[in-house]
């Protein structure tokens, strides 16, 4: 059973773009096989990050979350783009800089490492890696499913995901915060205002983590959990952290710009196909229609991160929602990026 699981997880990668032969290269072996050789030139990238913030810097739809009263106040004019490549070179443009809460964004993030401390199944097992049909803090998915049919990427899995950590909850956090660090390159820390507020009205995850619980999807205190759960999404981040880690996800794993091995090249594929198939919202489908699957997740503080394996990764930040809870501006931008960069996976014909 678990070489038949091996044997997809490698043929996805292909899919992917990033080949199984990635997985036991090195990391200036893959930039050599498939970044550099790629065609891209930095004046092709920087073109096409220009121009996406140019089209879309004046955009005013859409609004920022305000069920979270800290998020209703960013100011919403707020637009950065960042984007990393093999050789670690940033490109970035806007307020790509500008500092703002992961939020949602960090789900892969804690995915990936209780896959790296206890493995990928642990994560099929406990918590599954289906995309729901249901909204993101779904209630009735819960118990359609007794916690099983859930994945990483929506509340509940997510703070089961946490809950999963080994630990106690000083080690848990240190975990979280480490690798989300080691991936984005630096020592990131907790917007503490955005934390306060939304632990203060977080009445539903705290629900939502007691009945994972109940149906013993982690081992964890609920309380506990979800209180890890609520600073993991507080983290501050910009957008050139976001496409740090993108890119450390497109490079197996590799931190292009430290050069350090994060995570095992072999979860990294596990890690895309959430992401591809539920890292969206609902609007997942859509996503895929318009970018051929590339990899992504997004929060609703305003971040997107996608990851283009073997080539780049892409960072967004720009405050104001769709009705799905994604980015507009952030949206717009990377669909532009990934196909004036001819970077859609699914439209590779040689």
């Amino acid at each position: 059973m678990m070489a038949d699981f091996d044997l997809d997880r490698r043929q996805l990668m292909a899919v992917l773009g990033l080949g199984a032969a990635a997985t036991a290269m090195s990391l200036p072996e893959v930039a050599l096989a498939q970044g550099r050789g790629s065609g891209l030139s930095a004046g092709a990238i920087q073109s096409a990050l220009n121009g996406a913030y140019d089209r879309y810097k004046g955009l005013n739809e859409g609004k920022n979350a305000d069920y979270i009263p800290a998020l209703a106040e960013v100011p919403s004019r707020f637009f950065g783009i960042g984007i990393v490549t093999a050789d670690g070179k940033v490109y970035e443009a806007g307020d790509s800089r500008e500092l703002f809460s992961i939020q949602s964004v960090s789900k892969p993030i804690t995915a990936a490492l209780v896959m790296k401390e206890s493995g990928a199944k642990l994560i099929e097992d406990s918590v599954g890696v289906d995309a729901t049909g249901q909204v993101f803090n779904s209630i009735t998915a819960v118990e359609q499913y007794r916690g099983k049919e859930m994945n990483p990427l929506v509340n509940p899995g997510a703070i089961a995901t946490v809950g999963n950590v080994k630990g106690t909850p000083e080690e848990v956090w240190n975990k979280i915060i480490g690798i989300h660090s080691d991936l984005a390159g630096r020592q990131l820390e907790v917007n503490q205002p955005v934390y306060e507020s939304e632990a203060a009205t977080n009445h539903r995850n705290r629900a939502i983590s007691a009945l994972m619980s109940a149906y013993e999807r982690f081992p964890s205190d609920p309380a506990v959990a979800v209180d890890l759960y609520t600073r993991q999404c507080s983290i501050n981040v910009s957008a050139v952290d976001l496409a740090t880690m993108a890119a450390s996800l497109a490079f197996g794993g590799t931190n292009p710009v430290t050069k350090r091995q994060v995570l095992d090249p072999s979860l990294v594929p596990g890690v895309l196909a959430i992401m591809a198939t539920a890292g969206m919202y609902d609007d997942s489908g859509k996503w895929a229609f318009h970018t051929g699957g590339v990899p992504a997740k997004s929060g609703v503080g305003g971040g997107i991160l996608a990851v283009v394996p073997g080539k780049f990764g892409i960072g967004t930040f720009a405050p104001p929602l769709d009705e799905a809870g994604n980015s507009v501006r952030g949206q717009k931008a990377i669909i532009d990026i990934v196909n004036e960069l001819k970077a859609n996976p699914y439209a590779q014909f040689g």
